[in-house]
């Protein structure tokens, strides 16, 4: 199946594309614009619905609200149009910001955050009762991000090194640990860096490739099973919705230069292989635990 257009918004950094199960709606952020929008498959509408503060990524709360990650190390509840935070910024991260995140099966979430001209990028994790710990330090450009089926190991993108790496994970403590290499790609002509990623139920990684105008699904030994071609060559990152998961929704960056990187660049698309997803957890940051 071809890749259908869905929504053209023209962004410039779309990222996060995230299935809501409770509103039955993907949801999807344009980042330096500081917006969001989304998309509701049973009527075929969509709207922008959030202005604002750059946003680089955001969860499902489990009480339905968006938990946003933003600009300056900011994190906030957002729900029919109210902003509440829960951190108004973090001192080190004031010339940064979040960029891809993703719950873990307690509520937790990992963030990652961007790389400045003083400080390599972080990836942290927010605790439920709000308390934020950094993981990991020296990372390029921190990325996408997914769990295993059994949940015991973490899949993490690195970016600027060209690596999705894998790392054992405890669902207990939210320790990560055991960094070892998942894939590598190639620093080749028309391969582009990994960026968003997802995990199927049958437990392949799907990287979306910035630069690679595709995105690659992976078998769990690493080897690369199929890529699917994209109008666009900043392909960003990409999710699983819809009412049985097999709708693969994958977002699109570049719109204000369509004419060199696509008539789809900054474009929300979708495909149905029949391959299915799961649902992604839901944060419980303020929430307390599961």
């Amino acid at each position: 199946m071809e890749p259908q257009l869905v929504a053209d918004y023209a962004c410039h950094t779309g990222e996060n594309p995230l299935w809501h199960p409770m509103e039955k709606k993907v949801y999807w952020t344009d980042i330096p614009q500081g917006r969001i929008f989304r998309y509701d498959p049973a009527t075929g509408e969509h709207e922008p619905c959030y202005e604002g503060e750059v946003v680089g990524g955001f969860t499902v709360q489990a009480d339905g609200a968006l938990l946003l990650f933003m600009a300056k190390g900011a994190v906030a509840t957002w729900r029919d149009g109210q902003l509440d935070y829960i951190i108004e910024e973090l001192p080190d991260e004031r010339d940064n910001r979040f960029n891809d995140v993703i719950a873990d099966p307690v509520g937790r979430v990992f963030c990652g955050v961007m790389s400045t001209k003083d400080r390599p990028g972080r990836l942290y994790r927010l605790d439920t009762d709000g308390t934020l710990t950094v993981l990991l330090e020296g990372i390029g450009v921190s990325n996408g991000l997914g769990f295993t089926p059994d949940r015991r190991q973490l899949y993490y993108t690195d970016s600027s090194a060209r690596k999705i790496y894998l790392f054992d994970y405890e669902s207990e403590t939210g320790a990560i640990y055991n960094q070892r290499t998942f894939v590598e790609v190639p620093d080749a002509e028309g391969e582009g860096w990994p960026d968003g990623l997802t995990v199927d139920a049958e437990g392949y990684v799907w990287s979306a490739r910035w630069d690679g105008g595709c995105i690659v699904r992976y078998a769990p030994d690493g080897t690369e099973e199929r890529r699917i071609k994209f109008p666009a060559k900043k392909v960003a990152s990409l999710t699983f919705g819809g009412k049985d998961y097999t709708d693969l929704y994958v977002i699109c960056a570049g719109g204000q230069n369509k004419d060199t990187d696509g008539a789809g660049a900054g474009a929300l698309f979708r495909l149905n292989l029949g391959i299915r997803g799961v649902p992604e957890f839901f944060s419980r940051v303020g929430l307390g635990s599961a």
